[in-house]
């Protein structure tokens, strides 16, 4: 290097010295620290000190700092520039679930709202329906009979969802394996169907029995005990696991019920109506745990095969039963043109719409929702008969309600929630220990600090 400032400083001629290379590394070569010399460092602000700033200075098109051909991190090994895509690629995955997941539960909740609709509106309209037209059974049956819609109306849904295009046949053959490998035959069709179409329609004739003695809300909150006798039967039959909080659901389901049969003493109309109500959610809540022990967990199409055979026996074989009560006078009615269309075909479309979003939103949702919808038909009535029928609720009627929703509530709690729950509290408690310990930390060191700065000194004890 030329040295001339010490010859200048000294009035001497200028003379030329050669000091020795501090460095004889050639550049770009590793050094004995093991990193690399010659590469280019990175400031604070993130830009290269040598190419990013060149093409800073030189205006070069395209520049964006810290995106040059070679990047050098940290700990001196070289990167190449990260593409947009790459940076994205995490984010966007995450993004994509969030997504799938918000609207899961935006749908659940639009679901539960049409569920709980649908059947305040059902029930409702059977109230109405029984002003002009009083033949419990007659309407029941009818209902039951739009069940054979079911299947079409999923097979059109599948046909609109999917790529694969079968014929009906081809897919009623398809979910025709519920029951059996050989699919369905007219001995298994019998076998099978019966005992869940009666039920089907003992449910539903004891539901309208009911409304006949009580108010829309007081039967609803009553079915709502359908959730604890499954959970009594599941327990006793199918050996489900034992659950201590929902025994308890139980008790409180059983509470209620006795004390709406209190309300108004135990005589007269309404303990009639009572014991209808617990023995419609009895014979549903039967409906139910054969169903899952016989046919185990069918899926969509199977359902819906299931349930529009049920209508094809309730057509069949059970259209003797209200024709033997209209010869026996026991639900008799004029000419057919005098019944009520309006009403029951509005009853019968409501009644399957609720059947057909409580099959496909335990599907396409969380089932706890349905269930959630399901209980909000209490409110819901409540609320049509006070402000259209000014019904004046008793303080024992809505005790007993309030007991078998908070019941209902229990029964849906999943079978880890204790687990669940001790891990939280657990949690809680490490955090609260864990910010304890560090408040003690800095106290013991203010106080150290002043205890240097009042010139004493604290001597640990031995």
């Amino acid at each position: 290097m030329i040295s001339a400032e010490s010859a200048l400083e000294s009035g001497d001629q200028p003379c030329i010295r050669l000091e020795p290379l501090k460095n004889t590394h050639l550049p770009g070569k590793a050094t004995p620290s093991g990193g690399v010399e010659g590469s280019p460092k990175v400031t604070a602000n993130g830009v290269h000190d040598i190419e990013d700033r060149i093409l800073r200075i030189t205006g070069y098109y395209g520049y964006n700092p810290g995106y040059s051909s070679h990047r050098t991190g940290e700990d001196g090994s070289e990167s190449h520039a990260e593409t947009p895509g790459s940076e994205t690629s995490g984010d966007s995955q995450s993004y994509h679930k969030c997504t799938n997941t918000v609207l899961k539960v935006l749908g659940g909740l639009l679901m539960v709202l049409c569920v709980s609709s649908s059947w305040v509106g059902t029930t409702q309209v059977v109230k109405l329906t029984f002003q002009s037209f009083s033949c419990p059974f007659f309407i029941s049956w009818f209902s039951s009979n739009w069940n054979i819609l079911f299947f079409p109306i999923y097979y059109s849904g599948h046909v609109v969802t999917t790529r694969d295009k079968q014929t009906p046949i081809q897919k009623f053959r398809e979910c025709s394996r519920l029951f059996g490998e050989d699919g369905m035959t007219l001995k298994l069709f019998v076998k099978r169907t019966a005992p869940f179409s009666i039920l089907w329609t003992l449910t539903n004739y004891l539901y309208l029995l009911a409304l006949k003695k009580l108010t829309a809300t007081d039967v609803s909150a009553l079915y709502c005990c359908h959730k604890a006798f499954v959970f009594l039967l599941s327990w006793i039959v199918l050996k489900d696991r034992f659950m201590g909080v929902r025994i308890v659901a139980a008790i409180m389901a059983i509470t209620g019920i006795v004390m709406m049969a209190y309300a108004d003493g135990f005589h007269g109309d309404s303990f009639v109506g009572v014991a209808l109500a617990v023995g419609s959610a009895s014979t549903s809540a039967l409906y139910k745990v054969l169903f899952k022990m016989f046919l185990g967990s069918a899926n969509l199409g199977e359902v819906a095969h299931f349930l529009s055979t049920m209508g094809f026996f309730n057509l069949i074989f059970i259209s003797c039963v209200p024709l033997i009560l209209y010869f026996t006078k026991v639900e008799h009615w004029g000419s057919l043109s005098s019944l009520p269309w309006g009403y029951m075909c509005g009853l019968a479309g409501l009644w399957l719409v609720f059947n057909i979003l409580v099959h496909v939103g335990v599907v396409l949702t969380y089932p706890i929702l349905i269930s959630i919808g399901t209980l909000l038909s209490v409110p819901g009535n409540a609320a049509v008969d006070v402000l259209k029928h000014e019904v004046i609720f008793s303080v024992v009627r809505l005790a007993a309600t309030c007991i078998i929703c908070l019941g209902f509530l229990l029964l849906l709690l999943p079978e880890e929630w204790d687990s669940v729950t001790l891990r939280f509290l657990t949690t809680i408690a490490d955090k609260k220990s864990e910010e304890h310990g560090e408040e003690l930390t800095e106290s013991s060191v203010h106080t150290r600090s002043r205890s240097r700065a009042n010139g004493t000194v604290s001597i640990p004890l031995a």
